[in-house]
């Protein structure tokens, strides 16, 4: 049963269980109980599963550690502490590992001097194992074993499967996963889920802990957390405390109007307005989308403040060699940086000391993640998180408003979880059949108690076990041998193979490896692009590369072929792969936003009534509001729809050069976007048999083709109970299909990176997944590993739930579909069809672009 702490426990109860050496340390060190504390440290001590929610600061971790560090304290000092491990703390990150170690041995050797005041030798040790422990220092751990393990989901995996780790936990009494909310959103999680359940076979009942930042829903968090025993969802507290920092947050324009103006004067104020910001401050953390825009905003602060930033600015992100990024968090914590850049890599935990202001250059695309982001300022419990957001644009500066809206009001964007990812059961079933035999039986029941396999069909597992056990022996001629024995008999597996536990060991996890891919017309080569991008292009595709455009025609192992493109402008943005997709919810509350503007310009309410509205509503400035008022009331006097959760509009504008245009203003997400996209362009090319060009972005997409493509009949013969057919159909011969199918090969070891000693690069892996996908195509369209990478793509790296969810409002009449022409793109419309012309275009042409679209519509509404 999942339930909600209500109650905190007393100073005294709390101060009753606790050592008085651990006392002394404790209040020598702090003032008193903070109110995760008060909360959780008795619920641990009375070995109750509990998810901690709290801010960044809010700690979280000693109170996951206090009651464990008294019982070994206790242990010690009666001599009758084992040689074994006690606890398991999983971390996400290597850096947030060394992090704990340091921060845990500071304490435990002040704890050791106390001790020796009253004579006590205090033995409690702490060991990291992680991908960067050495061989020797694994050897050590096995002489003298931690008594407090510190490691990773990939690690705790390995000393599972390792036999003489392995015994070291059979007692392990508990497991700390800090982080959850990163680890349970990705196939890591589903791995560590399945991990847990191995754990709970050595130690029945052992305590889980999970500490979480700003996240919901808590109860499915928890869920994952715990899992099942006898189809029923084990007890789990949860203590919600995330909300008990203040902030101080706005949402900040650099200039009073964000459409009439050009690049230089934006640009200028901007970086005018971070340097002021900065220059108030002690510290400043500043939070970019992508990777290039980190170095291009520390490039252009140094350029235009050289007297100002010099060597107390830096650069964070996960490009960055391990020993710069060390480097710049160790002079962050020493307070050597006033300001520091990064993408995403500092928004989990690293200590990097005291933060005053976190500014946001642009949205961080869903409520939760923005509240983290800012938590990282007043990295303590008592003190404020200040955060300031940038807008540059009037979608984003609406999108930031609601947001800030709802994380002042505490509505969280829900999580997504992965479930039933075939190749992470592949990779574990060898795992486990490596550690033991076990009955086939008892094994679909270990799986089952995950919260990520409560729902897998017998028919699944048996074709995991099938393939695994060698049943498919077409696929021996591509080198894919069995990896377990099964005896059909009596039911057992195990081991197959000497070299099983080897293979395992050098192959195990679940981040895929990614490298560039090089682009080639015929044998020249042009450049390179990353995976990620690739992925998302479909043959006749256009982007730019070195200020050039190209057409994609296929792409072989890490080979891009293109042609030249003279006519064409791009349709993918070359920065498409490192953009974060906005939340389904924060959307939603988006659109809500759009529908109450539009009641009120139906309702002929006056400029200063609608101006008190968004004052009201909204937390934003005398500028923004007037801002946000403007644009709307454009969009309304051009069209007199403006497109909300109730209302879906779908713009046809026919432009003399470049065809007919359908707007379609889907402010649902680009991952919800990608899926709807993707489906009408495919039942377009199979009514007509020709096809169409679509771009996409959070708030719409938009199809182009001749003047007699009839994208909307297209679009009116899509049923929700058929969507996902159609869209499997719709990725079946795609780049994001294959490469994605890499990944899932290579996590189920189809293909192994490692083998005998030897690494296979990325290249040889691709091209060896590329036959292979062939080969399995052939065998069974059904097969295993291909079914999860259509899962993969359709689920979590778009959303066809919600997407389904969509389809069927409309043909409930719950979302009505509106269809215009125009001469002109509406306002709402003007960065959807921007998405055709951003890389053509420099920023300051994109800027003057949107201007002159903006003339055009005011004097069409003005005549």
């Amino acid at each position: 049963m999942i339930s909600l702490i209500e109650k905190q426990y007393s100073e005294r109860e709390i101060k009753a269980v606790l050592n008085p050496i651990l006392k002394e340390w404790f209040f020598n060190t702090f003032k008193e109980f903070s109110i995760p504390q008060l909360y959780g440290v008795m619920e641990i001590h009375n070995k109750q599963n509990i998810l901690i929610s709290a801010p960044t600061g809010g700690t979280k971790t000693l109170t996951a550690f206090l009651s464990i560090l008294n019982e070994l304290l206790t242990l010690s000092e009666h001599n009758i502490l084992e040689d074994r491990v006690y606890c398991v703390y999983i971390s996400p990150l290597k850096a947030l590992s060394r992090d704990i170690e340091k921060n845990l041995q500071e304490p435990l050797n002040e704890i050791k001097e106390i001790a020796k005041k009253y004579s006590k030798d205090i033995a409690i040790r702490i060991g990291l194992r992680t991908g960067d422990t050495s061989t020797n220092d694994k050897s050590a751990m096995l002489r003298k074993p931690p008594h407090i393990l510190i490691t990773t989901p990939e690690s705790l995996s390995i000393t599972l499967t390792s036999i003489k780790f392995r015994d070291l936990m059979r007692n392990v009494k508990y497991v700390i996963i800090d982080e959850v909310h990163a680890l349970a959103e990705n196939k890591r999680g589903v791995h560590l889920s399945l991990s847990m359940e191995r754990l709970e076979q050595l130690n029945p009942g052992f305590t889980r802990i999970g500490l979480s930042a700003t996240i919901a829903p808590l109860e499915e968090v928890a869920r994952f957390l715990v899992g099942y025993e006898n189809e029923k969802e084990r007890n789990c507290k949860i203590v919600d405390v995330q909300f008990i920092k203040k902030m101080d947050l706005k949402v900040l324009s650099p200039v009073p109007d964000l459409i009439n103006i050009n690049h230089r004067e934006l640009h200028h104020s901007m970086y005018s307005l971070i340097d002021r910001l900065v220059q108030e401050h002690k510290t400043t953390l500043i939070f970019t989308n992508t990777r290039s825009a980190t170095e291009r905003v520390v490039h252009h602060l140094k350029e235009k403040f050289p007297k100002k930033y010099t060597e107390n600015i830096g650069a964070h992100h996960g490009s960055l060699s391990k020993s710069l990024r060390h480097n710049i968090e160790d002079r962050l914590r020493n307070g050597e940086l006033k300001v520091i850049v990064c993408s995403t890599s500092l928004e989990l935990g690293i200590d990097i000391g005291y933060i005053d202001l976190v500014i946001l250059l642009g949205s961080p695309k869903s409520i939760a993640r923005g509240i983290q982001r800012i938590g990282r300022s007043g990295h303590r419990l008592h003190e404020t998180s200040n955060g300031r957001i940038i807008v540059l644009d009037r979608d984003d500066l609406v999108e930031n408003a609601v947001l800030l809206k709802n994380a002042i009001e505490r509505k969280i964007d829900n999580i997504h979880i992965p479930k039933n990812c075939l190749d992470v059961l592949a990779q574990q079933i060898i795992g486990i059949a490596i550690s033991d035999r076990i009955n086939v039986e008892d094994l679909f029941k270990l799986v089952k108690k995950s919260y990520c396999y409560r729902n897998l069909e017998r028919k699944q597992f048996d074709e995991i076990i099938d393939y695994l056990a060698g049943k498919y022996v077409s696929l021996e001629y591509r080198n894919i041998y069995a990896k377990i024995w099964h005896d059909e008999d009596n039911g057992m597996i195990g081991r197959r193979g000497k070299l099983g536990r080897v293979i395992f060991m050098t192959n195990v996890g679940t981040i895929p490896e990614e490298s560039y891919v090089k682009v080639k017309i015929g044998e020249e080569p042009i450049g390179s692009i990353d995976e990620g991008f690739l992925e998302r292009l479909r043959r006749g595709d256009v982007f730019v590369l070195g200020g050039q455009t190209y057409e994609f025609l296929y792409a072989r192992g890490q080979t891009a072929q293109v042609r030249t493109s003279v006519n064409r402008p791009p349709t993918v943005p070359s920065w498409f792969s490192e953009m974060l997709p906005l939340s389904f919810d924060l959307a939603l509350e988006v659109q809500k936003f759009r529908r109450l503007m539009e009641e009120r310009f139906v309702h002929k309410r006056t400029k200063e009534e609608i101006l008190r509205f968004v004052d009201e509503y909204l937390y934003v400035d005398k500028n923004g509001a007037n801002a946000i008022y403007e644009y709307f009331k454009e969009q309304y006097s051009y069209l007199k729809e403006i497109p909300n959760d109730k209302k879906l509009l779908i713009e046809v504008y026919k432009d003399p050069e470049r065809g007919t245009y359908f707007i379609f203003h889907s402010l649902f997400g680009r991952r919800v976007n990608d899926v709807l996209s993707r489906v009408i362009a495919y039942a377009v090319s199979r009514l007509q048999h020709r096809d169409v060009e679509f771009s996409i972005n959070d708030n719409g997409f938009y199809i182009r083709g001749n003047k007699d493509v009839q994208v909307l009949r297209a679009f009116k013969m899509i049923k929700s109970n058929e969507l996902r057919e159609l869209a499997k159909l719709a990725i079946d011969k795609t780049e994001i299909l294959k490469r994605r199918f890499r990944h899932c090969a290579t996590r189920a070891f189809m293909i192994l990176r490692t083998y005998k000693g030897r690494t296979k690069g990325v290249g040889r892996q691709q091209v060896a997944s590329t036959i292979l996908l062939n080969a399995v195509r052939q065998l069974n369209e059904n097969f295993s590993i291909l079914q999860e990478a259509r899962r993969e793509v359709l689920e979590d790296l778009m959303d066809i739930g919600n997407a389904t969810i969509i389809i069927k409002a409309i043909e409930n009449g719950e979302i009505m579909v509106k269809e215009v022409n125009t001469n002109l793109p509406s306002p709402f419309a003007f960065n959807i069809v921007l998405q055709g012309y951003s890389d053509v275009l420099k920023i300051e042409d994109k800027i003057e672009f949107l201007r002159r679209m903006h003339q055009k519509v005011m004097a069409k509404i003005n005549t």
